[in-house]
């Protein structure tokens, strides 16, 4: 970076100071991952510099070979990683891919089943704050006491509300979905089956996990978090809906892609088609399952009964009488990053909710595994315990630069 650090030592210092905290620090974040330097190299590409409007051999500016090319890569290897009909690698990220779906096939006012935010769902699935929820009829479903969804309660839901659209996904939610039932369900009610399987794309691309690409007519996902590539967002289909899925996108939604990122996109689709994707795939869910086990000993709550996934949501209010917000602020302090969540129908405030959400995808990827596991749990214990000792807190994260040390963000 000897550009950057010539003329502008302001940026360069930030970027430099965001290199060392990952490195000396510890992403617990579910949507967070470190991308290989080939994605970087990608996304700090020449192909910043163009414009590319339309779609492969249909642009609307000339000078289109290369951006053609590696579109198309990107196209064709995310329909060999999802055995997808149709992909649209254009979405600027996950919730741009969302909105392009709702336009290109609901009108305003139409009724959309999607999962309550409390109960793992995403903001774009119909929370009130949304410009979604503004444009088209939201309707939540939740999970039962046993923190799974009801599918016999959610049939009988899209009988009563008959939506065109029937919307599968989460953001916080630890289990695995139905989509077998969940598809049957839409197709008796007439309504269009969409899945959004952002936070488990990398699972589902290294077969740890089963795709529900088969099954749903349309499904959206991110290309980072488990994924493992840049941040942006695709959206992949039945034949039938190519067409206005691509029309909604473009000139529908956005103007020209960014090709510096779609490029990013096909080096990351690449990466996982990889055998040595499917292992880190393996591990993620080993690492979470020993992450779930060792933080139930020292009694915190497990929202939702378990992990199937890479997350888990963990209900600190109700087992350490603490908040989300201050468990949080605590593992910032020994370099442990988490975000607090909401927990189902939480009573507390988004701001300060009863939960935090941990997720294992980055740590994994730098190479991580069930002994680190278990001593990440031991520190988040010990933070739990010493939340208002700072000397306590200083000591503890000594402990975790140290051991972030032996697990570089990049193999050299």
């Amino acid at each position: 970076m000897k550009s950057l650090k010539q003329q502008d030592q302001e940026v360069y210092q930030a970027v430099k100071g965001e290199e060392k905290r990952q490195k000396e620090g510890m992403e617990l974040i579910a949507s967070e991952n470190y991308v290989s330097r080939a994605v970087l190299e990608a996304l700090g590409s020449v192909f910043t510099n163009k414009y590319s409007e339309g779609y492969p051999g249909k642009r609307y500016y000339g000078g289109q070979d290369f951006t053609d090319q590696v579109e198309s890569l990107a196209i064709e290897r995310a329909k060999k990683l999802f055995r997808a009909q149709h992909v649209n690698v254009q979405p600027h990220s996950g919730a741009p891919a969302n909105m392009i779906v709702y336009s290109a096939v609901l009108q305003p006012g139409d009724k959309v089943l999607g999962m309550d935010l409390s109960h793992g769902g995403h903001l774009t699935h119909g929370h009130p704050v949304t410009l979604s929820a503004q444009i088209y009829n939201f309707t939540g479903y939740k999970t039962n006491s046993r923190g799974e969804i009801d599918y016999d309660a959610l049939e009988k839901m899209a009988r009563r509300e008959k939506p065109k659209l029937m919307l599968a996904g989460f953001s916080a939610y630890s289990r695995k979905i139905n989509y077998r039932r969940f598809t049957q369900i839409a197709k008796k009610v007439g309504a269009i089956s969409m899945m959004d399987m952002a936070h488990i794309a990398g699972l589902i691309a290294g077969k740890v996990l089963t795709n529900p690409v088969p099954y749903f007519d349309i499904v959206t996902t991110t290309t980072h978090k488990t994924l493992r590539g840049p941040r942006g967002g695709m959206i992949l289909c039945k034949k039938k809906f190519a067409k206005v899925i691509d029309q909604a996108s473009f000139p529908g939604f956005q103007g020209g892609p960014h090709m510096n990122n779609i490029a990013a996109k096909a080096v990351a689709f690449g990466e996982a088609l990889q055998p040595s994707f499917q292992k880190y795939a393996r591990q993620v869910l080993k690492n979470a399952k020993v992450l779930e086990q060792e933080l139930k000993k020292y009694g915190f709550k497990i929202v939702f009964g378990k992990t199937e996934n890479h997350l888990i949501l963990l209900d600190v209010f109700n087992s350490k009488g603490i908040s989300g917000k201050q468990l949080e602020e605590a593992l910032d302090k020994i370099n442990i990053t988490v975000n607090k969540n909401v927990i189902p129908d939480d009573p507390r405030s988004p701001l300060d909710p009863s939960g935090i959400r941990l997720g294992v995808p980055a740590v994994t990827t730098r190479g991580m595994k069930e002994k680190e596991m278990k001593q990440i749990a031991a520190w988040i214990q010990q933070a739990t315990e010493n939340i208002n000792s700072d000397q306590a807190l200083k000591k503890i994260r000594q402990e975790v630069v140290r051991f972030c040390k032996k697990f570089p963000l990049h193999k050299e």
